[in-house]
């Protein structure tokens, strides 16, 4: 069986596919999913499906929601369903359990790919940190449970973790391709990137200093500009210190910068 939820829900095994059609189950399924084999309590899981109103009939629907998973596992598996109550999806004291073996789900997966990249960069493997955060990022097809509408607050908090981590690296494998002075590779990334994450000072900061390497100084500092500007007009907030050093670098074109990292995020800053 393997699950995915970086992207669209699938759970397949072999050609036949374990998500169930009707949305409700499918929200009960993407909560257990991701509680990787933890216990989610009843209550997450109502409040998933129901927000802060669940109806009377509440907890015996969502038990009904949990016999249609289970019995769609059990076709998709090829086992009884009594098995999958046993060994697969699990009752337990105040909630339940989907037990996924390691390498099952596309989490897993990517955590260690992460954790592998994470190690390499503090070894100063940058080649081997780079094609760790590469895979890693390649295991999205969309955003998390992209097709799970519309998600509860369990589920968005779940969502939002995930989509956290892959902003971070993001910005780690960035990070790695400036040291190994990919500073063009990146510029198309970055450009979209500081569109998408409007006030995300540690991208900016990536983006100047690539756009700096490529012999783009007056780009690099109305990216700064920007900044400022939709910072001070909207959050009523300058940018960092960290960030104005590294304008300042820009315009003294510092010649740190072309081997430094020089992010507000992550690595050595232009003191």
């Amino acid at each position: 069986m393997r699950v995915n939820v970086l992207g669209p829900l699938t759970l397949r095994h072999g050609a036949l596919s374990g998500v169930p059609s009707a949305m409700k189950p499918r929200k009960v399924l993407s909560l257990l999913v991701l509680g990787d084999g933890r216990m989610v309590p009843v209550r997450s899981l109502m409040a998933e499906l129901w927000g802060d109103q669940p109806p009377r009939t509440g907890l015996t629907t969502l038990q009904t929601y949990i016999l249609q998973v289970r019995k769609l596992l059990a076709q998709v598996l090829g086992i009884p369903s009594a098995m999958v109550a046993r060994e697969v999806l699990q009752t337990r004291p105040g909630g339940y359990a989907l037990v996924l073996r390691p390498g099952q789900l596309d989490v897993h997966d990517y955590r260690n790919l992460v954790t592998e990249g994470e190690g390499a960069l503090e070894a100063g493997h940058e080649r081997a940190a780079d094609a760790a955060f590469r895979q890693a990022l390649a295991l999205w097809q969309g955003p998390a449970l992209v097709d799970v509408t519309p998600l509860g607050r369990p589920l968005q908090a779940e969502v939002a973790r995930l989509e956290q981590s892959r902003l971070t690296v993001t910005e780690r494998g960035i990070e790695t391709r400036l040291r190994l002075g990919g500073h063009l590779e990146v510029l198309s990334d970055l450009a979209s990137l500081v569109v998408e994450h409007r006030f995300h000072e540690g991208i900016h900061g990536q983006y100047m200093l690539a756009l700096h390497r490529s012999g783009q100084r007056t780009r690099a500092l109305a990216v700064y500009q920007r900044l400022r500007m939709a910072m001070t007009e909207e959050l009523g907030l300058e940018p960092s210190a960290k960030l104005q050093r590294l304008q300042q670098a820009v315009l003294a074109s510092d010649p740190r910068l072309d081997h430094e990292v020089g992010t507000p995020g992550r690595g050595p800053a232009v003191a």
